[in-house]
């Protein structure tokens, strides 16, 4: 139990409901923890959640009942996810990024904490309403997106791999059709790392035809999956939409060319406005 003024308990409670996004946390918890009356408790948690829609940080859910309480739902409205994807398409205009073969590099951009909090919250948010027990990805460069997704989503993270550990024991494993190259691959999945009928959001760096994240849902149904969404953070538009072998996504940027080089790059804001109206 914690006696603090009310202005201490008020950060302080915004911090606990913060670091437990997604969660039902009762009343009693709040009340035993500052050693406060529920009627306080609500009252401060009434400033709380004004604070949290005025600034556009999330919604504050209350569930009435015995087995109610408080739920905090992070949320990145237009307002607040414009001037990231802006600053995302001035980073990623630069004809240097361009590799041989036609690849992209982003590497430098997943390396940044911050930025990959906001996308994690961004994807979050286009997906709250979905009802998801995992986050997935293929290794490497996934990886940073989908914990920071989980995070917001307080969900555990699925790692798909390009081979097999013995780490991990028994594994499933797929070949699936790259769409941008056409050349066959292999990934893998523990059996113990995802649970049979779980409902599980896709995440991924880039998609061109969409050919990894595609071989990610037949694996997906190995374990009697469901596919709740699939985001990802860079998509490009080179890919006529016939030979796009998925098309049920959120994006948040899009790149495209507009020399025969393929060195004079267009980017612009992904379809992940279009989600969250």
């Amino acid at each position: 139990m914690k006696k603090m003024k009310r202005s201490a308990r008020l950060v302080e409670m915004t911090q606990y409901l913060m670091t437990k996004p997604h969660t039902l946390i009762p009343l009693t918890t709040f009340a035993e923890r500052y050693g406060a009356a529920k009627s306080s408790i609500s009252e401060d948690l009434a400033i709380i959640k004004e604070v949290f829609e005025e600034e556009g940080t999330g919604d504050l859910l209350t569930l009435a009942g015995a087995a109610g309480g408080v739920k905090f739902m992070p949320k990145c409205g237009p307002d607040k996810a414009l001037p990231v994807i802006e600053e995302l398409c001035t980073v990623m205009e630069q004809p240097d990024r361009v590799l041989p073969g036609g690849y992209f590099y982003i590497t430098d951009i997943l390396g940044q904490p911050a930025l990959m909090n906001d996308i994690g919250r961004m994807f979050a948010s286009a997906f709250a309403g979905r009802e998801i027990d995992v986050v997935m990805t293929v290794e490497t460069k996934g990886i940073p997106i989908a914990y920071a997704t989980a995070a917001h989503l307080n969900l555990p993270v699925v790692l798909v791999r390009r081979d097999h550990v013995v780490t991990e024991g028994s594994a499933v494993s797929i070949n699936y059709v790259s769409g941008s190259h056409k050349s066959i691959h292999t990934m893998t999945l523990a059996r113990r790392a995802l649970k049979e009928r779980s409902r599980v959001l896709i995440v991924d760096d880039f998609m061109r035809a969409g050919g990894t994240v595609h071989g990610m849902i037949e694996l997906l149904h190995e374990f009697n999956a469901m596919v709740a969404g699939v985001g990802v953070l860079v998509e490009s538009e080179d890919v006529p939409k016939e030979e796009r072998l998925l098309h049920d996504y959120v994006s948040l940027v899009r790149v495209g060319t507009k020399d025969p080089s393929g060195r004079q790059l267009v980017v612009q804001p992904g379809n992940y406005f279009d989600e969250i109206k």
